[in-house]
C-alpha cells in the first residue's frame, strides 16, 4: 500500500465514523432512518414503483408495502396506479412529507452548525474549505439513486 493510498484509507475511514456519529448524534427520533431515507429518495427522484423503492432502500417489498402504507396514513406518501403496469403501484411524495424532509433537514443543519461552533477557527476553516469537495463527492455517488 503506498503512502498515498494510506491516507486515503484513513481519510475515508474517519469520514466515515463522522458520518455514522452525526447520523446518530443528530438522528431524528420522530422518523426512523429508512422512513427519512425512503421520503428523501422520493424528494429526489420523483414518483417510483414500490418494487423500485424497495431496492434502493434495501428492504424487502413485503416491508417497504408496510412502511408505504404508513407512510399514507400519516399523509406523507400516496400510492397509485402505475399506468404502464396494472400490477405495480407507484408512491409519491406529499407536500406534506416535503414540508417534514425540510423541518427535518433544517434541524440537523442547526445541530451541525452548533457543533461546528465548537471548533477553533482553524478546524472550522479546514471543514468549510472541504464542504465544496464533499458536497461534489455525494453528487458523484451511484448509491444516492438519483435516477
Amino acid at each position: 500500500m503506498t503512502a498515498s493510498t494510506g491516507a486515503r484509507l484513513t481519510t475515508a475511514a474517519a469520514l466515515d465514523a463522522f458520518a455514522a456519529w452525526a447520523i446518530r448524534s443528530t438522528a431524528d427520533r420522530e422518523l426512523s432512518l429508512t422512513t427519512a431515507s425512503t421520503l428523501a429518495t422520493l424528494d429526489r427522484g420523483g414518483p417510483q414503483r414500490l418494487s423500485d423503492l424497495a431496492v434502493r432502500e434495501g428492504v424487502t417489498q413485503p416491508s417497504m408495502t408496510a412502511l408505504v402504507t404508513r407512510l399514507e396514513r400519516d399523509g406523507l406518501a400516496t400510492r397509485g396506479d402505475d399506468p404502464t403496469d396494472r400490477r405495480a403501484v407507484i408512491v409519491t411524495l406529499t407536500d406534506a412529507g416535503r414540508e417534514v424532509l425540510v423541518s427535518r433537514r433544517t434541524r440537523r443543519a442547526t445541530r451541525l452548525a452548533a457543533l461546528l461552533d465548537r471548533l477553533g477557527d482553524e478546524d472550522r476553516a479546514v471543514v468549510e474549505a472541504a464542504a465544496g469537495a464533499l458536497s461534489r463527492l455525494t453528487l458523484t455517488d451511484p448509491s444516492r439513486g438519483e435516477s
